[in-house]
């Protein structure tokens, strides 16, 4: 095979140490393989950088396993051209496996070109990737402990969430802490609820008699506790990515000022605006079903530069939001969807639950339309595909969404939909004619 990179190493990676193989072409077209092994302490890692600088290396490759790849690779990062490589693309052969071997594998497909980098945006997407992430974990955190504390309440025989819908709203928080307090007249707790739970206080009355004991008491106040904490973390959390957004987009529109043309230049084509932040959020808000906090997320996972995906299918591919292609003897095997990013998968199926659950819109069409065929867990995931694809075109073309409609479908195919409803409704019996609704009449 043709070598491609003369002068090129493989890392095999792991929690203490890391095995570089260093290849080498010689004039006499000989290659000279010189292997060592690194612990993965900060000096041990740039005695690595050194010895690779000192060899002339010029590429590194590596496998993504677990986080153990991160500290190398921000050491290594703009000393060497570095691919960072999905591990089953560059599984070995069975048999004989060591970490040597597993080292001069990845050198060997490096220096014949037959390796292909992973996806890996750049330093500060990848903070604030960290961040939203981060911010993700203490949101499902909050969520478990909320969970623990209706337990607690299932064990009094208060059956407050049976009446309300957030044991966590401002009724529900009120009539807990008076219970804390104390307070055990059921009267005088369901007397504590504000707004629309007031039309509730009957049943209020009869779901807040329950027997609460000390223990009950210290646990509820703990769980409480917990729940406030989180909920500080998680504003602080949110300021930071709020923060770190308005800095990125202040540092981009500075890089975007064009220079000033000279008198003698033509005048050059208007190119599209570099998009902000800002912007590029207020263009994913326009989609029904995402949040700011999920425009967020979904935006520190894919970027705002959307020329790194050929197509919205190769993006939709990246993420694991498409079906997958099994075949073997012109059969097909499964459409299971490949793994892809599990944080930005829990994103998009979060906003297509809340499409599904819109009016009149054509997400909420799409699922309704394809859960009665396919059941309701692949058609959220069908709509999450579809909130990507939206989310690629309106980043390229710097749009905002256009509503179709929840009648979509129904007009796109008119006159199919038409003979099922016929047909349907003479089976029950009927004589049906169809005469056009004429406008004015």
């Amino acid at each position: 095979m043709h070598v491609i990179y003369e002068r090129c190493c493989g890392l095999d990676i792991h929690k203490k140490l890391v095995v570089a193989c260093l290849i080498i072409l010689a004039a006499n077209g000989h290659r000279h393989k010189e292997i060592r092994t690194f612990r993965t302490t900060t000096q041990d890692l740039l005695l690595l950088k050194d010895w690779l600088a000192t060899a002339g290396c010029t590429h590194v490759a590596m496998e993504s396993t677990g986080v153990y790849w991160r500290p190398i690779f921000n050491l290594l990062e703009g000393a060497f051209d570095l691919l960072l490589v999905n591990a089953q693309h560059i599984k070995a052969v069975p048999g004989r496996k060591t970490d040597v071997r597993d080292a001069e594998w990845i050198a060997d497909l490096l220096q014949h070109g037959l390796l292909k980098g992973s996806f890996l945006p750049p330093t500060p997407q990848r903070e604030l990737r960290e961040l939203t992430r981060h911010r993700t974990s203490l949101v499902e955190d909050r969520a478990r402990v909320v969970n623990r504390l209706q337990k607690v309440l299932e064990d009094t025989n208060i059956k407050l969430g049976d009446v309300a819908t957030d044991i966590l709203g401002k009724s529900a928080r009120a009539m807990l802490e008076a219970l804390l307090a104390g307070q055990t007249d059921p009267k005088v707790l369901a007397e504590l609820a504000r707004g629309r739970m007031r039309s509730k206080i009957p049943a209020l009355e009869q779901a807040l008699v329950g027997v609460v004991k000390p223990h009950h008491r210290f646990l509820l106040t703990e769980l409480l506790t917990q729940i406030d904490a989180l909920d500080e973390a998680i504003t602080r959390v949110s300021n930071e990515i709020a923060t770190r957004m308005q800095e990125e987009e202040a540092v981009e529109q500075h890089q975007a000022e064009p220079p000033a043309p000279l008198p003698q230049e033509p005048p050059r084509p208007q190119e599209q605006p570099v998009l902000t932040w800002a912007q590029a959020i207020t263009l994913l808000c326009s989609i029904p079903g995402i949040s700011r906090r999920a425009a967020e997320g979904i935006l520190a996972e894919i970027g705002l530069d959307m020329t790194r995906f050929p197509s919205a299918g190769h993006l939709a591919s990246w993420a694991g939001m498409c079906p997958g292609n099994s075949e073997s003897a012109g059969k097909r095997l499964s459409g299971k969807t490949r793994k892809g990013s599990p944080w930005l998968r829990v994103l998009l199926v979060e906003a297509a639950h809340a499409a599904a659950h819109t009016k009149n819109t054509y997400l909420s069409a799409q699922y309704h339309r394809l859960a009665a065929r396919r059941g309701k867990k692949k058609a959220m995931v069908a709509v999450g595909h579809t909130i990507l694809v939206i989310i690629y075109h309106l980043l390229q073309q710097q749009k905002s969404y256009e509503e179709l409609g929840g009648n979509y479908f129904d007009e796109r195919e008119r006159r199919d939909t038409e003979k099922r409803l016929v047909r349907r409704l003479e089976k029950l019996g009927y004589h049906v004619e169809l005469q056009p609704d004429t406008p004015g009449a």
